[in-house]
């Protein structure tokens, strides 16, 4: 990767203090929080067989705000070197000055106390699972510098709040928990393909390495054979829980958007490619919907 790139200046609207670390923690842009959150309350509702405790909807609700806000601190730390290069990125707080790197380090310590807080509040089994998943979100920025398989590192992180989930309500981890951490760990590496797609030109430039960038002409074969992986994850999933019909339509309806997804992508423009990331929030809600209406029936 090329190491004279030099900080650009930028031009941006001038914001408080305040508003910098709202953007630095991404609030202005929740769609990250609610793909963090939909494999966490698949994974609860499941696990309390439809019905979660109000404690751990609460404890899991706040972790995965704040773990998130954690990772968009961490990744903006990393990458100020190179978001200014970066179309979409180049006004983020760090950049323009409007947060500085000690005020960011400074917020990821207090994101981090409030995450070990609250896990803390579980049982010993899952506050040591959640040391590994704190290691997976803090380390997935740094992997787009040393291999082009960064969204298989965040498809884990994203994915390890299941077995928390499953540890905090059972004290266990079922077998059949990993059919749904690998449907979403490839439903993340999906998604976020095509999110790389966006900036894959930006990428190439400053030498940030992903896998839009490894698999080239053949991104759209791959991310079709991941969705369809994905997928059967998802059934296997459901068999091993014993879900019924409710689920298995949602899992349907998912494979629906898959292809809506694979249409929006077919020109490789950024236009398309990004609006296929931010529809798939649409898929967390409905596998969540068709897990919750099995246990409503």
């Amino acid at each position: 990767m090329s190491t004279d790139l030099q900080k650009p200046t930028i031009q941006a609207p001038p914001v408080t203090k305040w508003q910098g670390l709202w953007e630095l923690m991404r609030f202005h842009k929740p769609i990250g929080t609610w793909l963090l959150a939909a494999p966490t309350a698949w994974a609860l509702v499941i696990a309390s067989n439809g019905w979660p405790e109000a404690k751990l909807l609460i404890i899991f609700s706040l972790g995965v705000v704040v773990m998130r806000s954690a990772g968009c601190v961490v990744n903006d730390l990393a990458d100020q070197d190179l978001d200014g290069h970066v179309e979409r990125t180049r006004t983020r707080p760090l950049i323009t000055g409007a947060v500085t790197a000690n005020e960011a380090l400074v917020l990821l310590g207090i994101l981090l106390f409030l995450a070990l807080l609250l896990v803390l509040m579980t049982n010993p089994f899952t506050v040591m699972l959640s040391f590994f998943g704190a290691g997976l979100a803090m380390i997935y920025p740094f992997m787009k510098r040393w291999t082009h398989l960064p969204q298989f590192v965040l498809g884990a992180a994203f994915s390890w709040s299941i077995p928390m989930a499953f540890a905090a309500v059972t004290n266990t981890l079922p077998q059949g928990l990993w059919w749904l951490f690998a449907a979403n760990l490839l439903w993340t590496v999906v998604y976020d393909t095509q999110y790389a797609m966006v900036d894959r030109d930006d990428d190439l430039a400053v030498g940030v390495k992903s896998t839009a960038i490894l698999f080239g002409q053949l991104d759209r074969r791959l991310i079709g054979f991941m969705q369809l992986v994905s997928l059967e994850c998802f059934v296997m999933a459901g068999v091993s829980f014993q879900l019924g019909p409710p689920y298995f339509v949602s899992i349907a309806a998912v494979g629906t958007l898959f292809l809506w997804h694979q249409w929006l992508i077919r020109h490789r423009d950024r236009e398309g490619c990004f609006k296929a990331f931010n529809q798939s929030k649409w898929i967390g809600l409905i596998v969540l919907l068709g897990i919750v209406g099995q246990f409503a029936l």
